[in-house]
């Protein structure tokens, strides 16, 4: 049995990391360090350097005077993200399937079972499970610095890959796409393997292109129109002019 021991560091960096990958603390909201560590029973020590980590990560940004907040949600990150994905990932996915053993099978079934039973009753651990299924896929590459990268990507993607799910039916897709590349990767097709990975990445990230142009056409109409009130009020409150006689 492996004992994994962990600081409290460690800890706050999950617990918070966690939170906001899961949208608990949403995009652009500033980290309120007084009420987080109050709630997660610890000092601000361990939970500075768990915010110093998840700069790192690209999740949080430490701003003069403001402290830290939760990075935005950007289509320019999500192109960025989804195109390092697609030169990375399909291969890796594939040389994994090459050299799996029957260990990492079972892991990689088991990641999958998770994920199914966590998209059919829409739980909230969605996005955290996929990533665990395609880094499952991806680890038996043995290639070390492809698997952190790999990591580094999925974490960041993770935000997006819960965005693009919001529209009903889309998990669906992603639920028949991912039985259909486990199926591949467990027969070792390696050319088939490389093929769905690529077609999901660039599926997902043509989606996200719409949700996130919609989002950010309803904010600025939003903003337009508040600011079209805020100068009717203006004009509205100004005194009439004087009459002359």
């Amino acid at each position: 049995m492996k004992i994994e021991v962990r600081t409290v560091s460690d800890q706050v960096y999950s617990a918070v990391r966690d939170r906001i990958l899961t949208g608990q603390i949403r995009p652009e909201t500033p980290v309120r360090q007084d009420a987080l560590s109050a709630e997660l029973g610890v000092s601000k020590i361990p939970l500075r350097e768990a915010l110093t980590r998840l700069e790192q990560d690209g999740l949080v940004s430490s701003l003069p005077n403001r402290g830290y907040v939760v990075r935005p949600i950007t289509p320019d990150e999500a192109e960025e993200v989804f195109a390092l994905r697609v030169s990375l990932e399909p291969e890796a996915t594939a040389l994994g399937a090459a050299r799996a053993d029957e260990h990492q099978h079972r892991v990689a079934k088991t990641a999958f079972d998770l994920l199914e039973a966590e998209s059919q009753i829409t739980g909230p651990h969605f996005a955290v499970l996929n990533r665990e299924f395609h880094m499952a896929l991806i680890r038996p590459c043995g290639r070390l610095v492809t698997i952190q990268l790999m990591e580094r990507l999925h974490l960041l993607a993770e935000r997006y890959v819960r965005a693009h799910l919001e529209p009903q039916g889309r998990d669906r897709r992603a639920r028949a796409e991912h039985a259909g590349l486990l199926k591949a990767w467990l027969a070792g097709d390696a050319a088939a393997v490389r093929r769905q990975v690529d077609a999901h990445i660039n599926g997902t990230l043509a989606d996200l292109r719409l949700e996130l142009q919609a989002k950010t056409a309803a904010a600025a109409s939003s903003a337009s129109g508040a600011k079209n009130t805020a100068k009717s009020k203006k004009r509205s409150s100004k005194p009439d002019s004087p009459s002359w006689c």
